[in-house]
């Protein structure tokens, strides 16, 4: 039986839309707070807001690189890695370069991934989304071994931002592909309790939603 509270123990209390204020970022984190979730998920410019906010509690400062589009050259995502983590990030979610992994360029995207994962030296877990609504199976499958090759600590789903998010079948497949000592993140679309549930019993290892508290029944 999966509980609420493990439930919350893995989320990734997440707010990415451009338009969010700092009093909305104060909001996430103190409910990230009452509620013990993973992290706090953000843009990389209120890194250093979220890690005043979280100072004294367990729960970790994550932000995004090369978000939404995962398009930068790669010494652009690991410049935004380093300076993310100065500015107190403990989790940074990369977004590959889609278009040339459909181009099977995939020494290029191995490099991409592995800039990061060496930019954060071991400071910060690296999940890398594949963005997987605009992959086929097979195009999945590439994506994780090439994350997983370059050292990555997760993989993940969705920005959120692009067709549809996270997919049962997804997570299944991400998890046959990369294993039991890899993270996988369903990430997009995870709006309820059952939603959370079905993307756990497929594999996922950590949920990122901005509808943490609906999740959890709050």
């Amino acid at each position: 039986m999966i509980s609420k509270d493990y439930i919350a123990s893995i989320i990734d209390h997440t707010i990415l839309k451009p338009e969010a204020v700092p009093d909305d970022i104060k909001r996430i984190c103190k409910e990230a707070k009452e509620n013990k979730f993973a992290s706090v998920c953000v843009n990389p410019c209120h890194v250093k807001l979220v890690k005043k906010e979280l100072e004294g509690s367990d729960v970790k400062v994550c932000t995004v690189i090369g978000f939404p589009l995962g398009a930068n050259s790669s010494c652009v995502k690991a410049f935004e890695t380093k300076k993310a983590i100065e500015d107190g990030a403990q989790e940074v979610d990369m977004v590959i370069n889609i278009g040339m992994l459909k181009a099977n360029e995939y020494d290029y995207v191995r490099d991409d991934i592995k800039a990061v994962v060496e930019a954060a030296e071991g400071k910060a877990l690296v999940k890398v989304i594949i963005e997987t609504c605009l992959l086929t199976d097979e195009e999945k499958v590439m994506a994780c071994k090439l994350a997983k090759e370059a050292g990555a600590d997760f993989v993940k789903t969705s920005t959120g931002f692009s067709k549809w998010g996270a997919k049962v079948e997804d997570i299944k497949l991400m998890r046959q592909t990369v294993g039991e000592d890899m993270g996988v993140k369903a990430s997009g679309g995870v709006h309820s309790f059952e939603d959370a549930v079905a993307m756990i019993e497929a594999g996922a290892s950590r949920i990122g939603a901005s509808s943490s508290l609906k999740i959890i029944g709050k």
